[in-house]
């Protein structure tokens, strides 16, 4: 069939893009029924929570439906349309979005205020380190976004604040899927690159308001970029 073994990393999310991949390239086509969640487990050596999530998500957009007892079958739906018209533009929840536009604007927010105050100037050249390999990374999403979050960690570093530098830490794995999902469907662009200039800089002229000021400024405008992208889909 063709189904790889996985990483840990993102399961759900590398769990549901194959199984995607198999319903668009035809291999289970509308109608058809998909293989059970235990065959699914040992295909991709994951647990079944895994497989259950990728299945949901896969659900909740109406490319499967679960019939109990028979199992779970490529939706008719989707016969004689793209997949891509049942995709969302993000794989991201709303929920998931705000909830991560809150914990910015809260946390790292004040991050910026502790570090303007606190930042060594080994803080600073951890700082401009990472806006540099991220510059160089620009045309691999990934990789820039996984630079991307290292730069906000550096950040909250300099902070001093440990319990901060502690929270980014145990959400590591969410922020950067975060993050790549909007360097995904947005694109870097130099303006990215621009506003964490900006940022970096005022942190280093000791200018919170300026830091604060570029990073909202930033995720308004990627969330203007986000709901245009959704609307001409519409």
């Amino acid at each position: 069939m063709g189904l790889n073994s996985i990483d840990k990393q993102n399961i759900v999310n590398s769990v549901y893009e194959q199984l995607k991949e198999h319903i668009a390239n035809g291999a289970w086509p509308p109608g058809s029924k998909i293989p059970s969640e235990t065959q699914l487990q040992k295909m991709f050596n994951v647990s079944r929570v895994s497989i259950r999530s990728a299945i949901q998500r896969l659900r909740d957009l109406g490319i499967v439906v679960t019939y109990h007892g028979k199992g779970t079958f490529v939706s008719d739906d989707i016969t004689g349309k793209s997949i891509n018209d049942f995709v969302p533009i993000m794989h991201l929840s709303e929920e998931e979005f705000l909830d991560m536009m809150e914990f910015r604007q809260t946390i790292e927010f004040k991050c910026l205020d502790l570090a303007v105050k606190n930042a060594t100037k080994e803080d600073l050249e951890e700082i401009e380190k990472t806006l540099n390999d991220m510059f160089r990374n620009r045309d691999d999403y990934k990789k820039y976004s996984e630079l991307d979050f290292n730069f906000h960690l550096a950040i909250a570093k300099a902070s001093k604040n440990k319990v901060f530098y502690r929270v980014m830490h145990s959400i590591r794995d969410f922020y950067y899927y975060y993050l790549e999902e909007l360097n995904r469907v947005i694109g870097i662009t130099l303006d990215s690159i621009e506003v964490h200039l900006q940022i970096f800089r005022a942190v280093q002229n000791r200018d919170a308001e300026a830091a604060k000021n570029s990073l909202s400024k930033s995720m308004e405008n990627n969330t203007e970029i986000i709901k245009k992208i959704k609307d001409s889909r519409k």
